[in-house]
């Protein structure tokens, strides 16, 4: 049986290279490449879209619905890497994790949107309980969180690693403050809500790759409107209901106290596609924090987009 061909188009980004790197070398696909004075020929990026078994879009919002608009092959698979089609119809969000149920939804689909880096972190904490009932849909949910500067493209990374006194390329730089960052669409679709969260997104120039999210929820506020009586607990065991079994996933035992050393780092997931996950429980104040550890570039970006390719091609 011959080997299923996979075309990157958008190769040489920050997460075309990056998932490049992660299937070079592997037995069980073929990689079709573009020429590089070939890169910006429709007419050759349209023939190599329509002659892949499945094709992976990294590119820009407006190049990747292009992209989509050149294959007229039926039997071409895509998954999409830009924020496009996150939240449109006839695509599947590619959270395999998501429900128990998303991993079959992906494996069936002809077009699949990779997640945004900042939401994976954020609905691994907040779906399982809205699903449960613990977080009520209006909930407005607040997520803090810091990225590896990669995350910003090319651009950016130049201007981190040269800074030349920019503040957008030092150590510490919050945006996205008028609220109307890209992700904030698939953050209220893909958890359940029915408000937007307010969405506090930061990256340093300090680390290149690695990503903290973090929430926190006043649960004593929550159970008065939902009538539960739900505590840390009941947040731990929603999570571990939903992750039991998911290799990509881990759930740390949760947290009633802290050494005084403690610290959770941004980088502590890198070079890997796994989400680590943490409950953090004050019964006297009945606060949870919760927090998500990924890489940016690894579960938040190229390694969804393989561990998707593998689901949908049937790999092991």
């Amino acid at each position: 049986m011959s080997k299923p061909v996979v075309f990157i188009d958008g190769e040489a980004g920050t997460t075309g290279l990056e998932i490049r790197r992660r299937l070079e070398g592997r037995p069980d696909i073929e990689l079709a490449s573009i020429a590089p004075e070939k890169r910006k020929d429709a007419a050759e990026r349209k023939r190599l879209l329509n002659a892949v078994d499945l094709a992976i879009l990294c590119l820009p919002d407006d190049a990747a619905r292009e992209a989509v608009s050149l294959i007229d092959n039926p039997k071409v698979k895509v998954i999409d890497a830009s924020t496009a089609h996150r939240v449109a119809e006839g695509w599947v969000y590619g959270f395999p994790e998501l429900t128990r149920e998303q991993e079959g939804l992906i494996r069936d689909a002809k077009r699949v949107s990779n997640p945004g880096c900042y939401p994976t972190g954020m609905l691994a904490l907040i779906r399982p309980l809205t699903d449960a009932g613990i977080v009520p849909p209006a909930t407005g949910v607040t997520v803090n969180a810091v990225s590896g500067y990669s995350g910003g493209g090319k651009e950016l990374i130049a201007l981190c690693e040269k800074p030349n006194g920019n503040p957008r390329g030092g150590p510490y730089a919050a945006y996205g403050l008028d609220q109307k960052h890209k992700h904030l669409a698939e953050m209220k679709k893909h958890a359940g809500l029915s408000e937007e969260p307010i969405f506090f997104p930061s990256y340093s120039n300090s680390f290149y790759r690695g990503m903290l999210v973090q929430i926190g929820l006043r649960l004593r506020d929550l159970n008065r409107i939902t009538g539960k009586n739900a505590g840390g607990e009941d947040v731990q065991a929603a999570l571990e209901k939903r992750y039991a079994g998911r290799k990509h996933v881990k759930l740390e035992p949760l947290r009633l106290k802290l050494e005084k050393e403690y610290v959770l780092s941004p980088l502590a997931q890198n070079d890997t596609n796994n989400l680590q996950l943490h409950v953090f429980w004050n019964a006297e104040k009945e606060f949870a924090v919760l927090a998500a550890i990924l890489d940016n570039l690894g579960k938040g970006a190229s390694g969804a987009a393989v561990q998707n390719m593998e689901i949908m091609l049937g790999l092991a």
